[in-house]
C-alpha cells in the first residue's frame, strides 16, 4: 500500500529525503545528470526563493513499506495566472517507481491541494523560473541531459501521466548543431556587419562577471519584453531577475553571453553556457568539497555549449537583428573551440525561431512535452 506524506520544508532531513529520491531511479542511467543539490534545496526554501514572495507550493513523498518510492511538487504561480487569466496549478519534480498506483496517489494529493485553492487545471512539468527545464523528455533518451536546464526522465513516466488523463499542452524542441556544419552564408555576416556600421544595432560583450552583473537589470527588462508571446512567459520580478543572475554565475562564462543593443536599450541576447554535465555526474550534484573545482575545470575542457535563452525583440527581427544574432551565435561556437552546440528548448509555438535554427543547420534531436489535465 502506498502512503503519501507532505514534507515539512523547514526540516532539513525531509528536504534531503525529497532531493535524493531520483538517485535510486537513475543510478544506472548514464544519460541522467544529477541536479546541483544546493539549487534544489533553495527551490524548497520558502525564505530564500523569490517565487514564494508571490506564489505558493507543496511537496509530497510517496512511501511503500517504509521506503521512499516517489515524489511530486505542486505550485500555484499567481503571477502566471494573473497575467494569462487562468487558474492553473503546475507540477514539477515528478519521480516515481514504475507503478500506476503510486503515480495516481501522488497526483491525487496534488489535485486536492490545487482544487482547494480554486484552481481548475494542472500543467507540467513546469518549475519556478526560466532556468527550470520545461516538460518531460519523450524523444532523445539516448542523449545525455544538458546540464540541469533540461529534464531527463525514464519513458515509463510519460506513460504514467498519460494513463492519468494528461494530454499534450506544448512541446519544446532542442536542436543539435555541429560546428563542422555551422557555416552561415556570407550574406548573413554582411547584413550583421552593415547594421552595426550604420549604428542601428551593436553587440555588447562582457569581459568579466562584475560587468555582467551590472547589466542584469537591463537584461531582465529585455527578457520581459522579448518573450511576451511565448507560452511559458510570465514577467519576472526584480528579485527573480537578481536570483537568476546569481544562479547562473556558478557556470557562466561572461564572454559567452552577448547583448544586442539599440542605442542604450537591450533588444536581444544570446546566452551561451559551457556544458558541465560530466562534472555534475562525477560529483553527484554536490559542489563541496571538490565538485566546484571539477566544474571549473570542466568549463575549460568541455566541447559542448548550451545556447539557452536566445531572443530578439520582434520589431528588430526584420531589420538585421536576426542576422546579427545568428552571426554572433556562429562566432560563439567556433571562436571558443566548441564542437557541439545544443540549441535548448525552443517552444513549438515560436515558429520563426524554429525555422531559423533549422535553416542554420540545427537538427531536432530532443523533445520535451508539457502536459495538461482538467481537475
Amino acid at each position: 500500500m502506498v502512503a503519501i506524506e507532505k514534507i515539512d520544508t523547514s526540516l532539513k532531513s525531509q528536504v534531503r529525503r525529497f532531493m535524493h529520491i531520483p538517485f535510486q531511479f537513475y543510478e544506472n542511467t548514464p544519460q541522467w545528470v544529477p541536479p546541483i543539490l544546493i539549487d534544489v534545496e533553495t527551490m524548497l526554501n520558502r525564505k530564500k526563493h523569490p517565487f514564494y514572495e508571490h506564489s505558493d507550493g507543496e511537496f509530497f513523498i510517496a512511501t511503500r513499506s517504509g521506503k521512499d518510492v516517489g515524489r511530486l511538487a505542486v505550485f500555484e504561480n499567481r503571477h502566471f495566472n494573473e497575467y494569462h487569466g487562468t487558474r492553473m496549478a503546475q507540477f514539477y519534480f515528478f519521480e516515481c517507481e514504475d507503478n500506476p498506483e503510486t503515480a495516481e496517489e501522488l497526483f491525487n494529493r496534488a489535485f486536492e491541494w490545487a482544487k482547494g485553492r480554486g484552481l481548475d487545471t494542472m500543467i507540467g512539468p513546469k518549475g519556478l523560473g526560466p532556468l527550470d527545464g520545461y516538460g518531460m523528455l519523450e524523444k532523445g533518451y539516448e542523449h545525455r541531459q544538458m546540464m540541469t536546464m533540461m529534464n531527463y526522465n525514464h519513458p515509463y513516466l510519460v506513460q504514467l501521466v498519460k494513463e492519468l488523463g494528461f494530454e499534450k499542452e506544448v512541446d519544446f524542441v532542442s536542436c543539435y548543431l555541429g560546428a563542422d556544419v555551422f557555416d552561415l552564408p556570407e550574406r548573413v555576416h554582411h547584413i550583421a556587419d552593415r547594421v552595426q556600421q550604420r549604428g542601428t544595432l551593436s553587440v555588447k560583450r562582457f569581459r568579466n562577471k562584475k560587468e555582467l552583473i551590472a547589466w542584469a537589470p537591463r537584461i531582465g527588462k529585455a527578457y520581459n519584453q522579448a518573450f511576451v508571446k511565448n507560452w511559458e512567459y510570465v514577467p519576472l520580478t526584480d528579485r527573480e531577475i537578481d536570483f537568476v543572475v546569481d544562479n547562473i554565475m556558478t557556470i557562466a562564462n561572461p564572454k559567452l553571453i552577448k547583448i544586442i543593443n539599440h542605442g542604450e536599450d537591450v533588444v536581444g541576447f544570446l546566452f551561451g553556457f559551457p556544458d558541465v554535465s560530466a562534472a555534475l555526474q562525477r560529483s553527484k550534484g554536490r559542489l563541496l568539497p571538490f565538485g566546484i573545482i571539477d566544474i571549473l575545470l570542466e568549463l575549460r575542457r568541455t566541447k559542448w555549449v548550451a545556447l539557452n535563452g536566445t531572443g530578439i525583440l520582434s520589431e528588430f527581427q526584420g531589420r538585421g537583428g536576426n542576422a546579427l544574432l545568428y552571426s554572433e551565435m556562429e562566432k560563439t561556437v567556433k571562436e571558443f573551440g566548441f564542437e557541439h552546440a545544443d540549441l535548448t528548448q525552443v517552444a513549438e509555438t515560436a515558429v520563426e525561431m524554429r525555422h531559423d535554427l533549422e535553416n542554420v543547420g540545427g537538427k531536432p534531436y530532443k523533445n520535451h512535452r508539457v502536459f495538461r489535465r482538467k481537475i
